[in-house]
């Protein structure tokens, strides 16, 4: 039985999904649940699936196969007005925060509030300036995106990300171009906000020590497949190679540097009569 599997419920279950884009295979049958309260952390190098699995997760693509659950619906066949009603409940920060660049800082975060809650305007600039206490930018509402440093906009971002109280937050390469400050800081406030609004975080990330610092528990992937999962711990220890070469940074190591789809003299000769 799985960490936490015996305490909390589950509000996202996935099963055998598998998606394939080009005749290549992606994800290949990945089963797991993510817990109430818990923030999962899903690794794995580049083109390993992480990010094609987070995009079933908040329901930007449908599986060929298989099934993702959350909060007890089924997203591959809930109706439009279900699903606007399910994306309520999560937000989401994007690796490059993807901030509204003619918007003010402030107008970022209250983007989603004046879309899909009814509220009077003085309480919706009232949420804006509690979301950027909470993530050490009070003031800084009437600025410009662009007259942000890379992890202010990232801290903006996740302040947006909460800004409807959401169940769950899905952090897509969070600290991804932060420097080590930066870094320990976006980690810090993915636990404590995790903690103090008690939400469920999945945190997609190849940052190792950000991996260890806010993980409950740990998933890797290695092309399409789902290696190893487990408390920090049990990660840490792993005897399996390609877990250990991961956290390790090693060139040498069953995973290797070419990872072509095909075969090297068809490739060659490909065209040629």
């Amino acid at each position: 039985m799985e960490a936490g599997a015996d305490s909390k419920q589950a509000v996202i279950r996935v099963r055998d999904l598998v998606k394939d884009f080009g005749g290549r295979r992606i994800l290949n049958g990945i089963s797991l649940d993510v817990y109430e309260g818990e923030t999962l952390v899903v690794m794995g190098g580049s083109g390993c699936g992480k990010s094609t699995f987070l995009r079933h997760l908040i329901g930007s693509i449908s599986p060929d196969s298989g099934e993702v659950w959350m909060f007890g619906k089924n997203l591959a066949s809930a109706p439009e007005g279900e699903m606007d009603e399910i994306r309520k409940k999560f937000g989401m920060l994007f690796q490059s925060a993807a901030l509204f660049d003619s918007l003010t800082v402030g107008e970022n975060i209250a983007l989603p509030l004046r879309e899909h809650a009814k509220l009077d305007e003085n309480i919706v600039q009232i949420i804006v300036k509690m979301k950027l206490e909470l993530v050490g930018l009070r003031g800084f509402e009437n600025l410009m995106p662009s007259q942000l440093s890379g992890g202010m906009k990232k801290r903006v971002g996740l302040a947006r990300a909460i800004s409807m109280d959401p169940k769950i937050v899905f952090y897509d390469e969070p600290t991804a171009g932060l420097d080590p400050i930066m870094t320990a800081v976006i980690d810090k406030l993915v636990v404590d906000l995790t903690k103090k609004l008690s939400m469920t975080s999945v945190v997609v990330t190849h940052d190792m020590a950000s991996v260890f610092r806010i993980a409950d528990r740990i998933v890797m992937f290695h092309q399409g497949n789902m290696v190893e999962m487990g408390t920090p711990e049990e990660i840490r220890n792993s005897k399996n190679p390609l877990v250990r070469q991961f956290i390790a940074g090693e060139a040498e190591g069953p995973v290797s540097f070419f990872q072509q789809g095909d075969d090297y003299l068809e490739h060659l000769t490909a065209g040629i009569r």
